[in-house]
């Protein structure tokens, strides 16, 4: 008779506070993300009839996020996912940029099973550190049999991947969720394969309205350099100054594609009649800039 499978739960490290160390321990803010080895996180954790596996995908702090790691990340997520006896991933990772990583891999994988994106806000070696509490959290997690998709799990509060939003820059429990959770539906997803495949991302650039906002960013950089996209966060309900739209609406004639956000924490975007530019409803401007990305992917030969 053959012995049931051992489940096995992935975990996948890419870097930042969750493996930084402090040089001096007291003051933990002044630290320097990645320094700590997957293995050395995974020290004394431990379930049982479980076995834990580890990967270092990166070593980075998230600020420093690129492409090339999310393809990286990507890949062995599809790896271990594929894997009849692997019940879920964890992926640690930097607070700065994980709603994005988080909802660029929601968008694409879609995944069935548990994938816990957990992160810290004091670095490993700090005396209260976070970032202990936080994997055994996220490791729990995906062991329950109602665990599915990308999620960012901090604090003892899960956010949905595509509705997680960084709103406080030093607190415990940085995250909220908004209400956007849905892609929009104009914008398409490229499929595993095309990600895997891209050597050359499409170019989008973000940009803010704000009071006397003139366009001379854009136009300087449609006249030079000019990018294949542009999110504009836009005030209230992705309202622009008119000089600022005018100089989108130009960019948009020489054929880039231009997506309004709101710059507001809440709500996102509206349809008004009035509108001459298209929104990316609920989605947070750094959200509507990774659908954009995805979307022009998908146009490439």
């Amino acid at each position: 008779m053959n012995a049931k499978k051992t489940k096995k739960i992935v975990v996948l490290a890419t870097g930042g506070t969750i493996a930084g160390l402090a040089s001096d321990a007291s003051k933990p803010q002044n630290y320097t993300a990645g320094q700590v080895g997957v293995a050395d996180l995974m020290l004394d954790v431990t379930y049982d009839g479980v076995e834990l596996l580890a990967e270092q995908v990166a070593q980075i702090d998230s600020k420093d996020m690129s492409f090339a790691v999310w393809q990286s990340l990507l890949a062995r997520l599809v790896h271990w996912l594929e894997q009849d006896d692997v019940q879920g991933v964890v992926i640690t990772h930097g607070t700065d940029t994980i709603e994005e990583t988080a909802y660029f891999l929601q968008s694409v994988l879609q995944p069935t099973k548990p994938v816990a994106m957990t992160c810290a806000m004091l670095p490993a070696n700090a005396p209260d550190s976070d970032g202990p509490g936080n994997l055994k959290d996220a490791l729990a997690w995906v062991q329950l049999p109602t665990a599915s998709g990308v999620t960012v799990l901090c604090a003892g509060q899960l956010h949905a991947g595509n509705a997680v939003q960084k709103s406080h820059s030093h607190q415990r429990n940085p995250f909220t969720s908004h209400t956007g959770v849905t892609h929009p539906v104009a914008l398409r997803v490229p499929s595993v394969a095309q990600v895997l495949a891209c050597t050359h991302w499409p170019r989008v650039e973000l940009v803010l309205n704000h009071a006397s906002a003139d366009g001379r960013l854009v136009r300087a950089l449609c006249a030079h350099d000019a990018p294949d996209g542009w999110v504009v966060a836009g005030t209230g309900n992705g309202t622009l100054n008119h000089a600022l739209e005018a100089a989108l609406l130009d960019a948009q004639k020489q054929g880039a594609h231009v997506l309004r956000a709101s710059r507001c924490t809440q709500g996102g975007v509206q349809s008004r009649e009035a509108d001459v530019l298209p929104h990316a409803g609920g989605l947070t401007a750094v959200q509507a800039r990774v659908a954009l990305l995805m979307h022009l992917l998908t146009q490439q030969a």
